[in-house]
């Protein structure tokens, strides 16, 4: 019977130890998951931070300055955020449709009484009234596909592409630039540059 108590007592104490260690596991696992839960929530809102983008708002709106919009927002969007135009805005002087990047700035110039240029914030040339350009002279800037296929090399295909470009990269900066378009090298820059207005 002596072996049978001894053995008896070491089961016993196997059973504790295996039960105590369980126990012991249980607690430390649920802090784990709280720990990981934890974790896992500035996680999520980085996601949502970087779907959005930021965008500064000049010129003739309401209320100009830095707006937060969704990835993917249009130049409209940016202006709603700012209150809408104001009454002297000059509404064709910007892409509404244009797809905004962040840290991208949108201009809105102002109606420009003699019909000229009016010089934006940014130093780049925004479009006031329509100014008249020379005969056979084309502004990619503003041209519509039928304009467009007036240029030396330019198709209603062609045309199409330079529109699309200008919609995602914004206005031509220099008439060189035409040649970023698809299609465009510097053969066909060649015969058409000397048509190109901006």
């Amino acid at each position: 019977m002596p072996m049978f108590k001894k053995s008896m007592l070491v089961l016993l104490a196997v059973v504790a130890l295996a039960a105590g260690g369980a126990f012991y596991a249980g607690i430390h696992g649920q802090e784990e998951a709280v720990t990981l839960d934890a974790g896992t929530t500035p996680q999520g809102e980085a996601l949502v931070k970087e779907s959005e983008i930021v965008v500064y708002v000049a010129g003739a709106v309401n209320h100009p300055g830095v707006v937060q919009l969704a990835e993917g927002a249009r130049a409209k969007d940016a202006v709603d955020a700012c209150g809408g135009f104001l009454p002297t805005a000059d509404t064709n002087g910007v892409n509404l449709a244009q797809k905004l990047k962040d840290g991208m700035q949108v201009t809105v110039p102002e109606k420009s009484p003699q019909g000229m240029a009016v010089q934006g914030a940014a130093g780049g040339v925004q479009a006031g009234a329509a100014r008249p350009l020379p005969e056979g002279m084309v502004n990619i800037n503003t041209a519509d596909e039928k304009e467009l296929d007036k240029l030396p090399g330019i198709g209603p295909a062609m045309a199409k592409r330079i529109i699309e470009y200008r919609t995602e990269n914004g206005a031509f900066q220099s008439p060189e630039e035409i040649k970023r378009v698809k299609g465009i090298g510097d053969a066909k820059y060649e015969k058409m540059k000397d048509k190109i207005a901006l």
